[in-house]
């Protein structure tokens, strides 16, 4: 559930060249939840880009191995060198077996017949039931008519907290009541009292689903409409949603020149900041020996719109998504890469992903064990946010990666955020040059 860098050069169209390798022969056969064949090679290769959930996923993958007798070789290969990798197997070169689909690019993949049509073998599988995974995910991996993709996992946001800073500074933690001017008042302090060696919060450009997006939705602002077809970046109420990302930038965040050389995360892990926004797939990055006693987690504060003190409907939002297990349309094991697949999203896996603390499920009801992961931490608060918030899908369109190129341009808004109208404006026109192309 990271973010995407822009999509390169690569012109993905039906007309490609379709001579992707896979890897190489022998035949076996295999049951993934007792209902496929799984002939074709005794390797599958999957590529992934996060390293925390690696160990949980090969132990996932181990046990379809004892069934099927087919190895599972799974890589993790860092987020931009992902899609560069993926790129180049597009474009003539070599993909892997199976690997994860995001939001940001599914649509071209799958216009470009690179994702192997998964929905014969989901109307057979006695497994897979799409009504039982999120709505919201399963539409996205689809298009006229067929499904490629099955939800992996999906996420929520959450507040993530310092207790020793707000000690040390002499703040209240957060609470289920917290506005996001709670939060802005109690980082405010935090640094002041800092004075320099620790600040209120931690925000990048770059934290936009686990972060300032939050705050957009929360105001009523959004970054594209509903309808996928204009941008909201020049919306009002996105506008209004940064008068007050304006404040966060000069009086409780610290600088982006630090950001840019640290990371949020980094600065977080070393005491520097009192708070930090961040999404349920980043819960591993946290849980640490000596940290995990003096970290707590909170729901996303709120904007009380209506003045009432209390959270009404829409007025706590929490960004959303979810990736896809998709395998290459040109893999010269399908049947295995389905079976894989199938049992990866199977509810019994969906169920052992979440005990494992891989991440939260893509399958409806099987997340509740993900809050018991985490021995010594409580982080209820992202199944909380799901129960108690609104949740708001991931902005995306036809082809995201066009105008997903706005964080630069930000980062002019967290120096001085008197540009903010200026900036936002040419963003709307940018990305409505980019959407009117699709």
């Amino acid at each position: 559930m990271k973010k995407s860098k822009r999509f390169m050069a690569l012109a993905l169209t039906g007309a490609m060249a379709m001579s992707l390798a896979a890897c190489g022969g022998g035949s076996s056969d295999s049951n993934s939840g007792g209902n496929s064949s799984a002939g074709g090679s005794d390797v599958i290769e999957v590529k992934i880009w996060d390293n925390t959930q690696l160990k949980g996923l090969q132990e996932i993958a181990d046990l379809w191995t004892e069934q099927s007798g087919i190895k599972v070789n799974i890589q993790v290969v860092t987020w931009d060198d992902y899609w560069t990798l993926l790129e180049a197997g597009a474009s003539g070169g070599e993909m892997p077996d199976v690997f994860w689909m995001h939001s940001n690019n599914v649509q071209m993949y799958m216009e470009a017949d690179k994702l192997l049509d998964l929905t014969d073998y989901i109307s057979k599988s006695e497994v897979t039931d799409l009504s039982n995974y999120y709505e919201g995910i399963t539409t996205l991996y689809s298009m006229d008519g067929k499904q490629y993709a099955v939800p992996k996992d999906h996420d929520t946001i959450a507040l993530l907290y310092n207790k020793a800073i707000f000690d040390k500074a002499g703040v209240a933690y957060p609470t289920d009541d917290w506005t996001w001017d709670d939060y802005y008042e109690a980082g405010k302090k935090i640094t002041e009292a800092g004075n320099g060696e620790y600040y209120g919060a931690v925000m990048n450009t770059s934290n936009d689903q686990d972060g300032y997006w939050n705050i957009i939705y929360d105001y009523g602002g959004c970054v594209i409409t509903e309808d996928h077809k204009k941008s909201g970046w020049d919306d009002p109420n996105t506008k209004k949603a940064f008068e007050f990302i304006g404040k966060l930038c000069s009086d409780v965040f610290c600088s982006q020149a630090m950001v840019a050389e640290n990371g949020t995360d980094v600065l977080f892990n070393n005491q520097m900041a009192g708070m930090i926004t961040q999404g349920s797939w980043m819960i591993n990055t946290f849980y640490q020996d000596d940290h995990r006693d003096q970290y707590g987690w909170a729901l996303l504060p709120y904007y009380d719109a209506n003045g009432n003190g209390q959270a009404d409907e829409g007025e706590r939002c929490t960004m959303y998504n979810g990736l896809g297990w998709a395998a290459s349309s040109d893999t010269k094991n399908p049947d295995a890469c389905w079976s894989l697949i199938e049992w990866f999203t199977s509810k019994d896996m969906q169920l052992k992903q979440a005990e494992l603390g891989v991440t939260m499920a893509g399958y409806k009801g099987c997340s509740d064990a993900f809050a018991n992961a985490f021995e010594g931490m409580d982080i209820s608060a992202f199944l909380r946010m799901e129960e108690e918030g609104t949740l708001v899908f991931r902005p995306y369109s036809k082809y995201t990666s066009r105008w997903d190129t706005y964080r630069p341009a930000l980062v002019e808004v967290w120096n001085d955020p008197s540009t903010a109208d200026k900036v936002l404006d040419a963003l709307a026109a940018e990305m409505n040059e980019a959407l009117a192309n699709e």
